[in-house]
């Protein structure tokens, strides 16, 4: 029954993305991100769905008449473009070309897919169905793992999308608290009022989920997110009591060991994970002197650590960072793209914030910087001690937010069909009533 689910959504998309690539591109995040075909037990699990996707997706730019433009939109995109170069050239000049063929590869059709989104996304209806698309994805997971961890009281741990790079425990939860913020924003922009109270409700699942994988990087990724959230409210005194009570009201459901384990944030010394991860953070900073443009995609091995290590004892480990990923993976001139991106991805979603609440049109650019920068406030944080640096999602966001600056400069509003409210035209995935 799995099988049929997905191959019903994957073949019908994929023959429409020949007529409109777009389609294709969310076919692709959806792919990408859920990896749905690793939950079913037949012959979609090793179909290539991806590259059904991906191939419908470049057939449909060469056979299509739909606008496409330069992915070039943007200064976000530019120094995105230069990392993914600077990435290539890592890899060339790398320990183990061959070796770390495979992870080039994945990352690379990543990137890749981001600029074709860029390249045939411009309206507010393609932003917003990739919202629905990207944090629909997760939100879905999120509301399963959050129902897993009411009914078993928080005892078990919460597990990403089997093969994908938020498979670990620690990473899903981090991508989850992500999607809280997109979530909002799609809420923000529906009219009716159970479709509002449907995603309150898969919000706070998606919260208990991602305290359910009892990921401490995660409890620091929604705590930055709650206190910029505090910061920003119109009453904070209103807003700090919410923030407490919903807190106190997740919490209560987690039992003791979980306290135990973030109770470990404080007494790193003695956390052998937490000791594992400062050794692959030495390791990371002082091979970066040695190696300009990184050692590739695998700087977790242990002749490195053996090297360059201050504890090469605790044997080699993943970066758990993503700073410290991309300084061992690709250098300091990696990391300062990396850093770039992310501030100019940051700058992007406060250019909405602040410049798009002053048209009545474009209110719903400003709700979207406004929670792309709270999403960004949790993988900035949580992502410190994680390793998401070539997670989709991040760089969702700058398309989302780099296709809505564009929509707001222009003033698309003026040539776009206005859609009017209500549970059945869901924002930017029906299309409008034909006038008249």
């Amino acid at each position: 029954m799995r099988d049929f689910i997905v191959l019903s959504i994957v073949i019908p998309a994929a023959l429409y993305a020949f007529r409109h690539p777009w389609v294709g591109v969310m076919l692709w995040t959806w792919l990408s991100i859920m990896n749905p075909h690793r939950y079913t037990y037949g012959i979609a699990y090793g179909a290539p769905v991806a590259a059904v996707a991906a191939i419908a997706t470049f057939s449909g730019l060469l056979m299509t008449k739909d606008e496409k433009v330069s992915p070039f939109k943007g200064a976000p995109v530019v120094v995105f473009a230069l990392f993914m170069g600077w990435m290539t050239v890592s890899w060339l000049m790398g320990l183990d070309i061959k070796g770390d063929y495979i992870q080039w590869t994945k990352v690379m059709k990543i990137d890749l897919m981001v600029l074709v989104g860029l390249m045939v996304l411009h309206s507010k209806k393609h932003v917003i169905a990739l919202a629905w698309v990207s944090a629909g994805s997760l939100a879905l997971l999120g509301v399963k793992g959050g129902i897993f961890t009411l009914l078993g009281g928080g005892a078990e741990r919460v597990w990403g999308p089997p093969g994908s790079f938020i498979e670990d425990n620690n990473e899903f939860g981090l991508a989850l608290i992500m999607t809280i913020p997109i979530v909002r924003f799609l809420q923000l922009q529906v009219r009716n009022a159970w479709g509002k109270r449907a995603l309150l409700v898969a919000m706070l699942l998606c919260a208990t989920a991602a305290l359910g994988t009892q990921s401490r990087g995660a409890l620091l990724a929604i705590s930055a997110m709650a206190l910029l959230l505090w910061w920003r409210s119109r009453n904070r005194f209103v807003g700090g009591a919410l923030i407490l009570l919903t807190s106190a009201s997740l919490l209560s459901f987690m039992p003791e060991s979980w306290f135990n384990r973030m109770h470990t944030i404080d007494n790193y010394q003695q956390d052998g994970s937490a000791l594992g991860r400062l050794s692959a953070w030495s390791n990371a900073w002082h091979l970066a002197f040695d190696y300009p443009f990184g050692v590739g995609f695998n700087a977790g091995r242990q002749e490195l650590f053996d090297k360059y290590s201050s504890a090469p004892e605790v044997g080699a480990r993943a970066a758990h960072s993503i700073y410290f990923q991309v300084l061992g993976n690709h250098g300091f001139g990696g990391l300062a793209l990396f850093l770039l991106f992310l501030f100019l991805t940051w700058r992007c979603a406060s250019w909405l914030r602040t410049h798009a609440s002053r048209i009545p049109e474009a209110h719903w650019c400003a709700d979207l910087g406004a929670m792309v920068q709270v999403s960004l406030m949790g993988y900035l944080v949580g992502g410190a001690f994680l390793s998401l640096a070539y997670f989709d999602l991040p760089y969702d966001l700058m398309i989302m937010v780099v296709v809505a600056r564009v929509w707001v400069t222009s003033k698309a509003w003026t040539r776009e069909p206005v859609y009017p409210p209500g549970w059945r035209t869901l924002p930017g995935l029906l299309t409008p009533p034909k006038p008249g």
